[in-house]
């Protein structure tokens, strides 16, 4: 909740306001948030990289190991803290500074996803309890539906974008605080059954073109987080709704975080991966399709409901692929998916550009960078589908590793 749905995601709904405020502008906020997606993929790169790194800093001293998952709760612990003061840091009158802690706010968030993540599925699974995962993604939805009506309140009183970073800031100190005690101790490394599926070459690819469509959820989803509010706002002036539709996103993602303990360990994740694609595409099209009230709504729904469910079913996946090295896939996975972020906002930031000046140019860039978002997606539900075809499961050996993960 504090990483993602404040340190990342806090922006969309302080976006209106800092419009208002006149203190940003629509080109300049696309870039805003490139430096914060930016970030997002360098966290990610690094957690790809810290066993490599600390492997060989063990071997020129002479020592064999690798990281100890005490690390990972140290690294979340600094996450959860730079989180806050970036986020407070936000609420100076320091535009040029801004990008600076964007940029920074995203390479915290992702350190904090990846090995909170990491130690809270670890943990699971060593106390018996794996198919309780999708709790750890209820955060994300939890801390962007308050944040986003945290944001609707502060509208209503005439606040300004400042005073909402303030505010966000203290919110995350708190659950900061909650979150710290538990953030601590050893985690054993669970024993996980060995891939059946795929072995060498055919393995390299599998996980090449997994990684691929990873990304591609990334580019797909990114203009819809971003600029949904103000999306909204264009298409419904002088409505009271289009600030409610990113705080109903976040329902939406906690709910389809809890719906997947629901289902059966054994169902292929790449399926499953196909079908919450296809939704997320149709909910982003629904922007451009149906402008209306229930259009945006919907929207909201098919692209909330998916969103943790995506991120929990390519964790299981990645477990299954390397059971033995499963964070640094996991960074890999997010950095890919952090580069598909990043050249999200630019892409509306050109298209917006090219479309000209004049009435209604903001809507027409917007409409053709969502149509484009849509496409990336139902590209990653065709490799997904593709995996599934040309590796299918063994029944026996992945039903373990599905357990496991």
């Amino acid at each position: 909740a504090v990483a993602m749905g404040i340190g990342r995601f806090a922006f969309t709904p302080l976006l209106p306001m800092m419009l208002h405020d006149g203190v940003i502008t629509l080109p300049a906020a696309s870039w805003l948030a490139t430096a914060n997606y930016l970030g997002y993929w360098l966290g990610a790169m690094a957690c790809a990289l810290q066993p490599w790194a600390w492997q060989r800093w063990r071997s020129l001293r002479g020592q064999r190991g690798s990281a100890p998952p005490l690390v990972h709760t140290v690294a979340v612990r600094a996450g959860l803290v730079a989180t806050v003061l970036l986020t407070l840091g936000m609420a100076l009158p320091a535009p040029v500074l801004w990008p600076l802690w964007r940029l920074l706010a995203g390479i915290a968030s992702a350190g904090v996803f990846v090995y909170g993540a990491g130690w809270g599925l670890a943990r699971l699974t060593a106390l018996g309890t794996p198919a309780l995962a999708g709790l750890i993604f209820v955060g994300p939805g939890l801390g962007i539906t308050v944040s986003g009506l945290a944001a609707t309140a502060m509208v209503a009183l005439g606040w300004s974008g400042a005073s909402g970073w303030a505010v966000f800031g203290v919110l995350a100190a708190v659950l900061t605080a909650l979150a710290w005690p538990h953030l601590r101790g050893r985690v054993p490394v669970p024993s996980v059954a060995p891939v059946a599926a795929a072995a060498g070459a055919g393995q390299s690819v599998a996980m090449a073109v997994f990684t691929v469509a990873y990304g591609l959820a990334g580019f797909g989803y990114i203009v819809t987080a971003t600029f949904l509010p103000v999306i909204a706002r264009q298409a419904l002036p002088g409505s009271v709704w289009p600030d409610l539709f990113w705080p109903l996103l976040g329902l939406a993602v906690a709910a389809g975080a809890l719906l997947t303990l629901r289902l059966p360990a054994h169902w292929d994740r790449r399926h499953l991966l196909l079908v919450c694609y296809v939704m997320q595409a149709l909910g982003v099209l629904m922007g451009v399709w149906l402008p209306s009230l229930w259009g945006f709504a919907l929207g909201s729904l098919l692209i909330g409901l998916p969103f943790a469910a995506i991120t929990l079913f390519v964790m299981q996946e990645a477990r299954r692929l390397r059971p033995h090295r499963t964070s640094a896939f996991i960074g890999l996975l997010t950095a890919a998916f952090g580069l598909g972020q990043i050249t999200g906002p630019p892409m509306v930031a050109l298209l917006m550009a090219g479309g000209g000046s004049g009435h209604g140019s903001a809507g027409r860039g917007f409409a053709l960078s969502l149509q484009v978002a849509a496409g990336a997606l139902l590209l990653g539900a065709v490799l997904f589908g593709g995996l599934a075809r040309r590796h299918p499961l063994a029944a026996a050996p992945q039903a373990g590793a599905t357990q496991s993960a």
